[in-house]
């Protein structure tokens, strides 16, 4: 894939995020996707739906933006540094809703094949939401 498409691919994969809307989820990610986060959810395409599904229950309103876009065209990987806000609306980590509006920030490193995202590492700051959510 070129750099622009990869570009391309990381922005729209982060639109999916804008508030519960899953619509584009099957046809951004491979059949063959793998999750690589350490959620203790099952690393399938399936898997990380469910686990996008549970922070949008939590969060609905949940919005990320991108801060950094880094693309390595050579190995079809595009590492994206986010940040987030969204409203805790029903239980997440826990912790049953507050209603608190949190901020959260993380890393995703993307890797590309065929216009589709074949596997995702992920790390956002858990202990920084705990710390909110204790607050």
């Amino acid at each position: 894939m070129s750099r622009s498409e990869l570009d391309a691919l990381a922005r729209r994969w982060m639109t999916f995020w804008q508030g519960a809307d899953l619509v584009d989820f099957t046809a951004l990610h491979t059949p063959d996707f793998v999750d690589h986060a350490a959620a203790g959810r099952p690393s399938t395409r399936e898997g990380f739906r469910d686990g996008v599904a549970a922070l949008y229950r939590a969060f609905p309103d949940f919005h990320a933006r991108i801060e950094d876009l880094v693309i390595d065209e050579a190995a079809a990987k595009v590492v994206v540094r986010w940040s987030a806000t969204g409203r805790h609306a029903a239980p997440f980590m826990g912790v049953a809703a507050t209603g608190l509006t949190l901020d959260f920030r993380g890393l995703e490193m993307l890797h590309c094949r065929d216009g589709r995202i074949a596997a995702r590492w992920g790390e956002w700051d858990g202990e920084s939401l705990l710390d909110q959510l204790r607050a």
